[in-house]
């Protein structure tokens, strides 16, 4: 029997939202909020990065994304620095550092009631169909990629 494809969509989105509602309200316990956690988490993980390609990876336009990481440099989080051309890169700061190292921890904690529910091998599974709609490689066994 096939699932009615409204209510799979529905359900998906419904989890998501649950999920960002948490994480927005928990990171504010530490100072920042889910999108700037996910612009240090990204430009992390991407040190020297363009703004382009930091708002395709964060799902922001780069409009979006230049007023975060313009409020995130306000801040001290986020140096900007000129690149080739007219590039700007972006690096995280210690203080970005810090930032982003007590959101780990919080999501962390988040995630873990927001997938309680499920058995490892449901998360296993889940992430895996996922990944097959999305069009990415399957998971390599201990990474994590979040």
């Amino acid at each position: 029997m096939d699932a009615d494809l409204q209510v799979l969509g529905r359900a998906v989105k419904q989890a998501q939202y649950r999920q960002h509602r948490a994480l927005d309200s928990a990171l504010g316990e530490v100072g920042t909020t889910l999108a700037q956690w996910d612009a240090l988490r990204a430009i992390s993980r991407r040190p020297g990065a363009s703004a382009r390609e930091l708002a395709a990876v964060t799902f922001q336009s780069e409009q979006a994304f230049g007023a975060l990481v313009g409020r995130l440099a306000a801040q001290g989080l986020v140096e900007r620095t000129p690149g080739h051309g007219r590039r700007v890169e972006h690096r995280l700061t210690p203080a970005g550092e810090k930032t982003l190292a007590a959101g780990h921890l919080v999501s962390n904690k988040v995630l873990e009631e927001c997938f309680s529910l499920l058995p490892s091998a449901d998360r296993a599974t889940l992430l895996g169909l996922l990944r097959q709609l999305n069009g990415e490689r399957p998971a390599q066994p201990g990474r994590q990629d979040g």
